[in-house]
């Protein structure tokens, strides 16, 4: 099969969707790999290191994908990528279909195949495509909050650790999943008093032999509401696979917020965990809002892009030589199935129909695959 791998353009996402050692992997399985020119300059991966991994350069993302068979990338195409697509081609990236409508509707439009990152699963649950990214923004929240508490950038003037007598700053951290335990450890790495929000008794429980000094809060509206008042900086961190996120915090929640707090929405990319929650980017990636400050960036990983890279292409590699080697047939995979979101014109993601309340297609009618 031939594989092609664009070019992000999305604001400052510098990531690539394949490293020299993933092209080299796919060549010796047989297939044929096109990169997009400088598609891995962000990650300081040269376009000399992927040719002598055996892929070829391509200059023009239309060229490309009129070639390739599986088109991979990071982030979800805009709407400037939205006509490169045609009918039968496999797309494998990050698309949180549910935060946009527009988008969801160009992926029906183009009958494409698309395969989301976030929404494959594996039979014991884990979201292993997720789970890499979900961390590196996790632990970026903490910091970037600490950052903006400071006075020059329009933050309380509040430091994160404390000094002598004076108490550290109080984080609190809306859910407990991947995203919500690596900020929760981030900030207590920095010296942070924190709270966690979580709505599982469960999860409470087991989160409580992780972090043993930290306050948790069952997440109801009353109780939120109380701790945020209470709180310096607030991290959004839920995430409900496929669907969007809900709103957990209200407009007159932040009101009840001293001015200069921060908040960081993780969870941005599925719509966002606070009722004033709009995407940002890393060139203008905050706003002032009731008073506080919003950090609501949607590629957040992706200013530490050789982190990032090299830690989501080490996951992705095996489903792409499936995907490469299958085509259609690799959808038995029930953990590919649950990442199949759009077929041939219908939605085949519960989730992604229920946030825009269009028609759910099962995607093993669809395919006439039974799963293994």
């Amino acid at each position: 099969m031939i594989i092609g791998v664009l070019k992000e353009i999305k604001d400052n996402e510098n990531r690539v969707a394949i490293t020299p050692a993933g092209v080299a992997a796919c060549v010796r399985a047989g297939h044929s790999v096109l990169v997009q020119k400088d598609a891995g300059a962000g990650s300081s991966i040269s376009d000399v290191l992927f040719k002598e991994s055996g892929a070829e350069i391509i200059a023009d993302s239309r060229e490309l994908c009129e070639k390739a068979r599986l088109v991979l990338k990071i982030k979800e195409p805009l709407s400037r990528e939205y006509d490169l697509f045609r009918p039968g081609q496999m797309i494998f990236t990050f698309f949180h279909f549910a935060s946009s409508r527009r988008l969801t509707e160009a992926m029906l439009r183009s009958k494409a195949t698309c395969i989301a990152y976030e929404t494959v699963e594996t039979e014991d649950g884990r979201l292993p495509l997720l789970a890499p990214m979900s961390e590196v923004a996790g632990k970026m929240a903490p910091l970037v909050a600490a950052n903006y508490l400071a006075r020059p950038t329009g933050g309380k003037g509040v430091l994160a650790c404390s000094v002598g007598n004076v108490k550290p700053a109080r984080f609190v951290v809306l859910g407990g999943g991947n995203a919500g335990r690596a900020a929760a450890a981030a900030a207590l790495g920095i010296g942070a008093d924190v709270v966690i929000v979580e709505k599982n008794p469960e999860a409470i429980h087991r989160l409580i032999n992780i972090f043993p000094k930290t306050v948790f809060v069952l997440s109801t509206p009353e109780n939120i509401g109380r701790t945020l008042a209470n709180a310096d900086a607030a991290i959004g961190a839920v995430h409900i696979p496929g669907t969007r996120t809900p709103r957990l915090v209200s407009r007159q929640m932040l009101r009840d917020m001293e001015d200069g707090s921060v908040i960081v929405d993780v969870a941005i990319d599925q719509g966002g965990t606070f009722e004033t929650s709009r995407p940002t980017t890393h060139t203008e990636p905050v706003y002032r809002e009731e008073g506080v400050i919003h950090y609501c960036v949607a590629n957040m990983p992706g200013i530490f892009p050789k982190t990032s890279t090299y830690a989501l292409a080490a996951v992705t590699l095996p489903y792409v030589l499936a995907l490469a080697a299958g085509g259609v047939q690799a959808f038995a995979n029930s953990a590919l199935m649950k990442g199949l979101n759009i077929y041939d014109g219908n939605i085949t993601n519960r989730g992604v129909a229920l946030a825009h309340d269009m028609t759910y297609a099962a995607p093993e009618k669809l395919l006439g695959i039974p799963l293994r």
